[in-house]
């Protein structure tokens, strides 16, 4: 595998992966638009994280042309289309493209454009967020990256994972695309409705007799789509999850809703909803979440 990694989206998640890579000595190519790209070039991308600070300055380009064996895709669903725009499909024709995106619908916009190179990936237990274009602040330990993929060989995923974990990443390789992508969907899209919906934090909604029902009760219609698109999850492991998250944690698409930017409401809850008309399966709390946080 070619052993250059680029990264659409140096952002939240794009920059601090893109940092590691840069300091493990795996040659990083940042994609991004030129305001960006520029700021990348002069100071680099700084990350706060556990009372240290890492820092490094990734290569940069506006349009990626040159072969690269991974294509990490970070950036966050309204901006997708827009972004690929700045990939070449030829510069992954023989390599993974592998989206860390939240939701479920980003993989056929992804395949139109790349086809069969394109994997499922997750970043669990993971907050960081932006104070800067390129500084970013992590307010937990680096992530858990989860892929799989219907179409690669397990060796190609494999040796995509091997790069990632030469920055010191934990990385599994899963069998079931559906299974990587449900099941974050499935208690990301009630946390991001409810905690939009209030303006609380995890913890705040965990503590509240009234919230905590209402959150397990979406938490289950999720997880009864996910089984009738043929992904059976336990609730109560979703919910082991959900308790071992910071009590602070607010998940990105809050954050975006309460300071009136662009959000990705749609893509993490609309494609569970719309799933659940797909498959029939109703989904009343969390549609009234979804409405109460702005969703339409």
């Amino acid at each position: 595998m070619n052993p250059t990694v680029a990264v659409l989206g140096p952002g939240a998640v794009g920059g601090p992966l893109a940092v590691r890579l840069c300091l493990a000595s795996v040659r990083t190519i940042c994609v991004a638009p030129p305001e960006i790209s520029g700021l990348i070039a002069l100071a680099g991308i700084v990350v706060e994280t556990e009372g240290k600070t890492l820092s490094a300055r990734p290569e940069t380009t506006e349009l990626l042309e040159e072969p690269v064996g991974l294509l990490l895709v970070t950036v966050k669903a309204p901006d997708l289309g827009e972004a690929l725009e700045l990939i070449d499909p030829s510069a992954v024709a023989a390599g993974v493209v592998l989206p860390l995106m939240n939701g479920l619908e980003h993989m056929e916009a992804l395949r139109s454009r790349f086809g069969n190179r394109v994997a499922a990936g997750s970043v669990s237990h993971y907050q960081s967020y932006r104070v800067g274009r390129v500084q970013i602040i992590e307010t937990t330990s680096s992530p858990l990256i989860t892929i799989a993929s219907d179409d690669l060989a397990r060796g190609e995923l494999e040796r995509a994972a091997e790069l990632l974990q030469l920055a010191r990443l934990e990385v599994r390789v899963a069998t079931s695309e559906k299974r990587v992508l449900w099941r974050k969907a499935s208690r990301i899209a009630p946390l991001a409705a409810a905690t939009a919906s209030t303006g609380r934090s995890v913890g705040e909604l965990r503590r509240s007799p009234e919230w905590r029902k209402r959150l397990e009760e979406a938490v289950g219609e999720a997880c009864a789509v996910a089984a009738a698109d043929g992904v059976d999850l336990n609730v109560g492991e979703q919910w082991t999850i959900i308790n071992a998250m910071p009590s602070d944690l607010t998940p990105s698409a809050a954050r975006d809703v309460a300071e009136g930017r662009r959000s990705e409401l749609d893509a993490i809850v609309g494609a569970v909803l719309r799933a659940g008309e797909r498959l029939d399966v109703p989904c009343p709390v969390l549609r009234q979440l979804a409405v109460s946080a702005g969703w339409s």
